[in-house]
């Protein structure tokens, strides 16, 4: 995505898709850029952690890895405030871990373990840890989106500043919901933030096929609303961007649609054989490595060396391997306790 820098220098601001964007980024701690750093790290080894989990059959059930969207969930979340809610989807071991899960909890809830987020019920894609914000992934495409706008319905009543950030794919855009939620949320002017994660494929159809538009963000008129597209690969700019648009939300100006295009290196689920694209488009798209983008930003703004990247990663890798073996150490739930927790 490119960015063009404006003459005014002292403020650092860009255009993006006809915004004008402030480099905020700029203005962050050498500490939070690093533990930005650090949580694409912890996602991108969790999912292949989880990877390996699922080819030793220790993992039932489905399971959609994260692995090269790492930007975009952490762009986004650092841009927001830690008592601020996100809604997530089937995808989204990469939202709960930006917006600061316990790896051990999260673990043990894959390998459904009693130890787990859910006490090993909800399992990959029905993870939740409403303490710190995250009201929790889904199984069903853009089911998160009704729950994301009762929610900015909530803190516009109780006016308590709080904004909701709403994480779907490129498929859920395509929902009745996606249509409803939206326009509900214009029309209360809700402090919503709903981010696309277009990752050029909903299951195996490519976007072309599914949309008769450019971009997703192109909806916005039809609702009255702002919204772009920017690079879901480039964390600064996913940054800036949301860093923007939540200042916007709290002063009642919401709610925003933002796509950020990105791309998953692996199958849809654990059971595709992606033969909807080719090798070539894959290692095209990994050669715009989010983690790589950011290290490589990281270092010519002089903010770290490639030694520490090392460091950073290893450690990383580390605070993984600590929670698989809790995981794994883990007891099963008693099936004595099979009803418990069952609302239906």
């Amino acid at each position: 995505m490119e960015l063009k820098k404006q003459k005014n220098r002292t403020k650092r601001k860009f255009e993006i898709n006809g915004y004008t964007i402030e480099d905020r980024f700029r203005g962050l701690d050498r500490e939070t850029k690093i533990e930005m750093l650090r949580k694409m790290f912890q996602i991108r080894h969790f999912e292949l952690q989880t990877e390996q989990f699922i080819i030793r059959g220790m993992i039932h059930g489905t399971c959609h890895l994260y692995i090269g969207e790492e930007a975009s969930a952490v762009g986004t979340i650092y841009a927001t405030k830690k008592d601020d809610y996100i809604t997530s989807n089937h995808r989204g071991h990469g939202h709960c871990i930006a917006k600061g899960a316990d790896l051990n909890l999260m673990m043990a809830e894959l390998l459904g373990k009693s130890t787990g987020y859910c006490r090993g019920r909800g399992g990959s894609m029905h993870i939740a840890d409403v303490g710190s914000g995250n009201l929790g992934a889904n199984g069903i495409v853009g089911g998160s989106m009704g729950i994301a706008t009762g929610a900015g319905l909530t803190a516009r009543m109780k006016n308590n500043k709080k904004i909701v950030i709403c994480f779907f794919g490129d498929g859920a855009a395509n929902e009745g919901i996606f249509h409803e939620s939206i326009n509900m949320a214009s029309v209360w002017q809700l402090p919503v933030i709903y981010l696309c994660e277009n990752n050029i494929y909903g299951m195996s159809t490519p976007m072309q096929e599914a949309f008769n538009i450019k971009r997703i963000s192109d909806r916005k008129i039809s609702y009255g609303i702002d919204g772009l597209t920017i690079d879901g690969n480039n964390l600064v700019e996913v940054y800036n961007t949301v860093s923007h648009f939540q200042r916007e939300c709290r002063r009642g100006r919401g709610p925003v649609l933002i796509e950020a295009l990105t791309y998953r290196w692996k199958g849809h689920s654990k059971s595709d054989a992606q033969v909807y694209r080719s090798k070539e488009e894959v290692s095209e798209w990994m050669k715009r490595d989010p983690i790589k983008i950011y290290s490589g930003e990281l270092i010519e703004r002089k903010i770290i060396t490639r030694k520490e990247i090392e460091d950073i990663e290893n450690r990383a890798r580390d605070d993984i391997k600590k929670a698989a073996d809790f995981a794994k150490s883990s007891p099963f739930p008693d099936p004595e306790t099979i009803e418990e927790d069952v609302y239906a």
